[in-house]
């Protein structure tokens, strides 16, 4: 509150010195000195710009050094030191274009200020100029364009064989994971077999659906590839891993994937950050309705035998509740029983 306060008075005051200044500008012109006021104004402008540069510079500079490290999240996947590369390539070349233009653009004003004896040199044209400046950033963007398509093909590109596969599915408003059981592939599903006890609409007629499990977080293996295989029941979702650098949207009937290797289990990562209750997480970044907000989960990251050890405790969905290996309704027939008892 306090410093809304203060911001609120810096503003009155700034108004209050233009106020100022527009009085004496037109007191001057009342008394008809046209040239002076000519003059002055162009030399007050001209020194606000060269103030402005300075004093945004400093807090550009300050801010971004100051936050740093909240914005630049250390990296737990392979795929990540690659994209990191990518960011900080494309910051340094058009952060030294933003320099050099803005620079320029806030000296001109202050070293081409209105004087009587000068006079605008006329300059229509530089074709060689044009070509230049048309080529080169021409390449530039090419080159940075051609860099991030490799890049995005090789994360894009089907998983290796070996690859752990995790489903992970949005629905509004949470994640619902499964996984394939020891036959390592995962079952159909059809969303029309979606009901209060099968929440991801598996079809377990299909014989691979009779060992797969769900789990409340994500487990997966260090140093491993991992694919997670994305969807969406209802609306447009966004699956959002920060320190993996992972991003793909869960698109409702288009199925997304992602694969990644992660590289740091979550305790060297807390390790690393000095965060004893650190935790790698999923987060939506697609505004997908009021509960948005609370579209969490949890990634733990472990060692390989730690992760077998685990996968080979969990428990199938049919163990988990029995009734679902007496489901053998086809979803046609699923449709048709929930449109008569509709009406």
């Amino acid at each position: 509150m306090y410093g809304f306060l203060i911001g609120v008075g810096v503003l009155l005051l700034l108004s209050i010195i233009w106020m100022v200044y527009r009085i004496q500008t037109l007191v001057s012109v009342v008394k008809g000195s046209d040239k002076q006021i000519a003059t002055g104004s162009n030399k007050v402008n001209a020194i606000m710009f060269i103030l402005f540069l300075l004093v945004t510079g400093f807090l550009m500079f300050w801010y971004s050094i100051k936050e740093f490290d909240n914005y630049e999240l250390p990296v737990a996947s392979e795929h990540g030191v690659i994209t990191d590369s990518l960011f900080w390539i494309t910051m340094a070349v058009t952060g030294i274009v933003f320099l050099i233009t803005h620079v320029l653009l806030f000296i001109f004003p202050y070293k081409y200020q209105y004087k009587e004896d000068r006079k605008a040199t006329f300059y229509p044209d530089n074709n060689k100029l044009e070509i230049i400046w048309t080529i080169v950033p021409g390449i530039v963007l090419a080159g940075l364009v051609i860099s991030g398509w490799i890049a995005w093909s090789d994360i894009t590109a089907p998983a290796p064989e070996n690859a752990h596969v995790v489903e992970i599915m949005g629905s509004q408003f949470q994640w619902d994971v499964r996984y394939p059981g020891k036959d390592q592939v995962l079952g159909d599903y059809d969303y029309r077999l979606t009901s209060a006890i099968n929440i991801h609409g598996v079809d377990f007629t299909d014989k691979n659906s009779a060992d797969d499990f769900p789990s409340p977080r994500v487990v997966i293996p260090k140093g491993e590839p991992v694919l997670f295989k994305i969807r969406a029941r209802d609306v447009l979702h966004s699956v959002f891993a920060p320190h993996m650098r992972l991003k793909m949207d869960a698109v409702p009937g288009m199925p997304t994937r992602f694969w990644f290797v992660p590289t740091k289990t979550t305790a060297e990562m807390r390790v690393e950050t000095g965060n004893p209750e650190f935790e790698y997480e999923i987060a939506c970044t697609e505004i997908c309705g009021r509960g948005h907000f609370s579209m969490k989960k949890i990634i733990e990251v472990v060692e390989p035998a730690e992760y077998q050890k685990w996968y080979a405790e969990q428990k199938s969905f049919i163990q988990m509740n029995p009734a679902l290996a007496d489901v053998q309704t086809e979803p046609k027939e699923v449709a048709e029983v929930q449109l008569s008892e509709g009406n």
